[in-house]
């Protein structure tokens, strides 16, 4: 994804699973030429069993999704942290040890019906209100959704509030769906679309 002409690169989460040599390749990449570096926390499995890959990568992280079940089971089992609440944990993720300190590190959490909690090192959490559907008919995809459209807000140099808010927006578009799917005409506009 381009941003004001500079490349990030988003590395999902189940990936540590089966490459990750490739990872930190992409980690050093993306740190030797200043791009942004993005992951998701994908799965509580992959927190628990596969999460010291993910440590390996923290340092490089500049954007760190996932939602509350995978962030309590991140700090759990990689953080050793006794806490089920989920803005201290989004806060000890943002303060995890960074490689590139020019930029900090930014930390979305979703929580279903639950407000999203946003997490940068050194500022207030902040946490943004989500709109739901009449009818839920499939939430496979939702997470991945929102970190789309995220992240397609981030490279057009919107703010992390509007992105979050485009964010939201796919996730309400695809949990409305059976599977993965979306409108075939899509209706955000940011003026309107809230809670």
């Amino acid at each position: 994804m381009i941003n004001n002409n500079k490349f990030f690169f988003f590395q999902k989460g189940f990936f540590y699973t089966v490459c990750p040599e490739a990872v930190m390749r992409l980690c050093e990449h993306a740190d030797k030429n200043n791009k942004l570096f993005c992951t998701n926390l994908a799965a509580p499995f992959i927190c628990e069993i596969f999460g010291d890959r993910l440590m390996k990568a923290m340092p490089y992280v500049d954007y760190l999704f996932g939602n509350e079940t995978e962030a309590r089971s991140f700090a759990k089992h990689q953080l050793k942290m006794d806490t089920i609440d989920v803005r201290v944990i989004a806060k000890a993720l943002s303060e995890l040890p960074k490689k590139n300190t020019k930029r900090p590190r930014v930390v979305v959490i979703t929580q279903g019906a639950d407000p999203t909690i946003l997490a940068i090192v050194g500022k207030d959490i902040k946490e943004f209100n989500v709109k739901t559907p009449l009818e839920i008919v499939d939430t496979n995809g939702a997470g991945d959704s929102f970190v789309g459209g995220f992240l397609a807000y981030l490279a057009l140099g919107k703010t992390h509030e509007e992105a979050i808010q485009a964010g939201a927006y796919c996730a309400f578009e695809c949990i409305q769906q059976s599977g993965c799917t979306y409108p075939e005409k899509p209706n955000f506009d940011p003026t309107t679309f809230s809670v």
